[in-house]
């Protein structure tokens, strides 16, 4: 059974919270705890956040049932009435995160039916103890550096195995893949997408070089979805389709091994190839005609993937400066 970091943390802070609790004779002292659970979050941004809005519902809470309750006595219906006032107002200032953690301090307001300037203070240094743990043992948070360079690198891999598989398809008119590599590169972009908003949120900053490059790649894999259908339409093994079939494949492998896919010789390259195609005879047949119309198309397409790995290849390393930077101080 493996245990999570996040468990660890929920365990710990749970632990420091009653114990700090304890220690300082508060009544109710294991409420501190509760809250702590509560509060223990995927990242920074979302803890602080959970601490803010279960801070305001509790104090909120804890003299509104005080209220209440002295009001109209400490009956079960009593409740019926503080739920019914009190949610509504917990939405509509935006702390509606707080609504079940107050519930145990309405309860102990309910136990304890007697309003104290004493028991108002154990309850504040209850939530404040619970709380505060909860953000300070929140506040590491694991860097994702290390996933997102293996994510990147397995959406770099994917993209390169779709180009190989298409190369193929060119060069040998029939191919036995199965297109799950395409599957695999869309759950991959969403993988990689998560894990950049959770690094956002626990860097609290927004990191756009890794944006731009993720939003590139979607780019890309929108357009390597959109050439299939052409690309399954070259029907007939075609000197150009062979020369275009190659050149994909020169791009797969430059994609994977480093140094050997300079953008701009790939640009001159596939231009080169379109200069030549012009200079051949005029197709005579129609399944000539069509499968010239579809290589057409599919360099058209590759320019504009060629010009996406541009931009992609220039945020990469925009974010690989940025990191050497922040290296020092993390």
């Amino acid at each position: 059974m493996k245990i999570g970091f996040r468990t660890v943390k929920t365990a710990l802070g749970v632990s420091i919270a009653i114990l700090l609790a304890q220690s300082l004779n508060l009544e109710y002292f294991t409420a501190s705890g509760i809250l702590t659970l509560l509060c223990i979050q995927r990242s920074r941004r979302q803890s602080t956040r959970a601490v803010s809005s279960r801070f305001f519902a509790c104090l909120i809470s804890l003299f509104l049932s005080s209220a209440l309750f002295e009001l109209i006595g400490y009956q079960f219906y009593s409740f019926l009435i503080l739920l019914l006032m009190f949610i509504p107002l917990c939405v509509r200032i935006g702390v509606k995160e707080g609504i079940a953690s107050s519930s145990v301090i309405v309860m102990h307001v309910y136990m304890h039916a007697k309003p104290e300037w004493s028991f108002f203070w154990n309850e504040f240094l209850v939530i404040l103890i619970g709380l505060g743990v909860a953000l300070l043992v929140n506040w590491y948070m694991p860097s994702s550096d290390k996933e997102l360079k293996q994510t990147k690198e397995a959406i770099d891999g994917l993209v390169a195995a779709i180009l190989n598989e298409i190369a193929l398809f060119l060069k040998e008119g029939s191919t036995q893949w199965d297109g799950k590599e395409v599957l695999q590169l869309g759950d991959t972009l969403r993988k990689a997408r998560a894990l950049a908003v959770l690094e956002t949120e626990n860097m609290m900053r927004k990191d756009e070089y890794l944006e731009n490059y993720l939003n590139a790649k979607q780019q890309q894999y929108d357009l390597l979805k959109s050439m299939l259908p052409s690309i399954s339409r070259t029907n007939v093994k075609m000197e150009q389709g062979m020369r275009i079939g190659e050149f994909v494949q020169e791009i797969s492998k430059g994609l994977t091994e480093p140094g050997s896919g300079r953008i701009d010789r790939f640009c001159n390259h596939l231009h080169d190839i379109r200069e030549y195609h012009k200079l051949l005879p005029l197709p005579v047949t129609r399944d000539e005609f069509e499968n010239r119309a579809s290589l057409y198309a599919i360099a058209n397409d590759l320019e504009r993937f060629l010009a996406i790995e541009a931009g992609a290849r220039k945020e990469k390393r925009r974010g690989k400066q940025r990191e050497k930077k922040l290296q020092p101080s993390r």
